[in-house]
């Protein structure tokens, strides 16, 4: 198959309010490997994106300004390879998709609950961005080589 020709691998990052941590995967993997992956991200319960969240992203040259937090129910009439949860309660909610979908589950703490000043809130932000991309960083060719073989 060609690079040309070859299918998107189709991702969805779900957590619970869409506000952080998979608007951070989907913004990350849509950076790294967009032109590999058709990639989304939802909540069970969104909430608006956090603005620590736009300001971590736009710190490594990512620009989500316009972001918008979307219900994971917006997607299920879509296929997936993968669906991410990125946290327990979203793990538990996340409803099935069809077509034999990936799941695959990467607990991460959520940062919009840290509390203390805006440094220390700052850094856990830094710290959540930081753990994911060192999971995409092992994902995307993994993925792309199962999608290719």
């Amino acid at each position: 198959m060609t690079v040309a020709s070859a299918r998107k691998i189709r991702v969805i990052f779900v957590c619970t309010g869409n506000s952080a941590r998979s608007q951070m995967a989907e913004a990350l993997l849509r950076h790294d490997a967009g032109d590999r992956f058709d990639v989304v991200s939802a909540g069970v319960s969104p909430r608006a994106v956090h603005p620590m969240t736009i300001a971590a992203l736009a710190a490594v040259g990512i620009d989500i300004s316009d972001a918008k937090s979307k219900p994971v129910g917006a997607f299920l009439g879509r296929r997936f390879d993968y669906v991410i949860t990125l946290c327990d309660r979203a793990r538990v909610t996340c409803p099935v998709f069809p077509g034999g979908s990936e799941l695959l589950h990467w607990g991460l703490d959520d940062p919009t609950e840290v509390e203390g000043g805006d440094a220390v809130r700052r850094a856990a932000f830094d710290r959540t961005l930081k753990e994911i991309s060192g999971r995409l960083h092992a994902f995307i060719p993994l993925a792309a080589a199962k999608v290719s073989a």
